[in-house]
């Protein structure tokens, strides 16, 4: 299997054993959401995707919405694509519903065996996935698939097509050109404006005075749950870098080297105007152009998010938020150097923690791991927020802290953990 510098894999395939692995041994055809039946035959000639999903999961739900868009703008343009599901519903009703918004083809859901052997074969681990084949022929000359389907739809959408190494290549070079020549003013301006809201009594201020300044992108919405959770952590934190800044600063006004820019999902203004006077930061309008553009520049699937960029208008990480939970007002100015000094001074405070420790929200001892001893990412039982590296971990049932959140209590037995 070949792997691209954009990270997409790639491996060759036999065209006909692609046709065996649609068919069984009673079935030479395919069914629309209207229940008519298509030969697997008329699918040579076109670009090929086999779907993997779900009603249920909604990821799934979410990624379908902008897979029908892409595959209906492709057949207005008279491209030849077509899609498979193979779905991984629990009972036909769910499947029948599921499959009466798509436009292309599915396995019966009746063909569980097919469908579990297209799983097996491109060993399907999570949904959604989507494989591609390159145009699929009547012969046994190879044809191109790529497993990274849902990747490359949610980066580029129709601009993927066709999915050949090419196309591929031209789009990765067209995104660093992107980043190289990216620039806080042709980021958050565009022809119609100028400005960003101000929650000031001045309301409005020029794009191009955050020039020189390390500036956060921060992508949330009223609506959001783990938004209303986020949102007033960083506050908090916003308010601590400004005031670092000054503390270690000869000039008071070197605060505003700091600024973080709110880009809104709500869904009508009065949510956004409510959502917006909680913030002490600037904003993009409501409904701005630019919001839907810079989700896709960088790649925001869910919220919150918090795109930090440097000093040049250059994105320095895509993890703010992460970055926020793990190390607060520290990860301040979020360089990489910055990240790794903390990483250094973490190293050496673990060593100072106890091995071990009770928490008062679970029954089970907790014990102190790394990244490289069983931490890594996981979402913090105690405050719910993302967290990375060092944690307090239950080895028997998964419960899992961040080493700041845990309260050490006396076991009721008085026993160690």
């Amino acid at each position: 299997m070949a792997t691209y510098s954009n990270g997409t894999t790639m491996d060759t395939f036999s065209s006909s054993r692609l046709s065996t692995l649609l068919a069984s041994r009673h079935r030479d055809f395919l069914i629309t959401s209207r229940d008519t039946k298509v030969k697997i035959s008329e699918l040579q000639g076109n670009v090929v995707g086999i779907y993997f999903s779900a009603n249920w999961y909604a990821p799934c739900r979410d990624f379908n919405q902008l897979l029908i868009k892409v595959y209906d703008e492709l057949k207005s343009q008279g491209r030849n694509f077509e899609i498979v599901l193979v779905s991984s519903d629990e009972d036909i009703g769910a499947f029948n519903n599921y499959r009466a918004s798509m436009p292309w083809l599915s396995i019966p859901f009746s063909d569980l065996e097919t469908r579990r052997n297209l799983s097996r074969v491109f060993d399907v681990e999570a949904i959604p996935c989507l494989v591609i084949f390159q145009p699929y022929q009547s012969n046994d000359d190879n044809v191109a698939e790529i497993r990274d389907g849902v990747e490359l739809i949610y980066r580029y959408g129709i601009h993927s097509f066709p999915f050949t190494k090419e196309r591929l290549d031209e789009l990765l070079k067209k995104e660093r050109e992107r980043e190289e020549n990216q620039t806080i003013v042709n980021l958050l301006a565009n022809r119609d404006r100028d400005y960003l809201l101000s929650p000031s009594s001045s309301g409005q201020v020029p794009v191009t005075s955050l020039e020189g300044k390390t500036v956060g992108l921060y992508f949330s919405a009223q609506w959001c749950l783990p938004c209303a959770r986020f949102t007033p952590k960083l506050i908090s934190i916003y308010h601590k870098i400004k005031q670092n800044i000054v503390t270690t600063q000869s000039n008071p006004a070197d605060n505003e080297e700091f600024e973080i820019v709110f880009v809104s999902s709500d869904r009508d203004k009065t949510s956004f105007d409510s959502y917006f006077e909680t913030m002490p930061w600037l904003a993009l309008p409501f409904g701005d152009p630019t919001i839907k553009e810079l989700a896709k520049h960088f790649d925001v699937r869910v919220i919150p998010s918090l795109v930090i960029l440097g000093r040049d208008g250059k994105t320095l990480t895509k993890q703010g938020r992460n970055m926020i939970n793990l190390y607060e007002e520290n990860a301040y100015p979020f360089t990489k150097a910055r990240l790794e000094l903390i990483e250094k001074e973490m190293e050496e405070e673990a060593q100072k923690l106890p091995k071990s420790a009770f928490h008062e929200g679970h029954h089970h001892g907790l014990n102190l791991v790394s990244e490289g001893s069983g931490g890594g990412p996981f979402i913090c039982c105690h405050c719910d927020e993302q967290g990375f590296g060092w944690a307090y971990q239950c080895l028997q049932c998964g419960f899992e802290v961040h080493t700041k959140c845990v309260r050490p209590i006396e076991h009721p037995n008085g026993v160690d953990p």
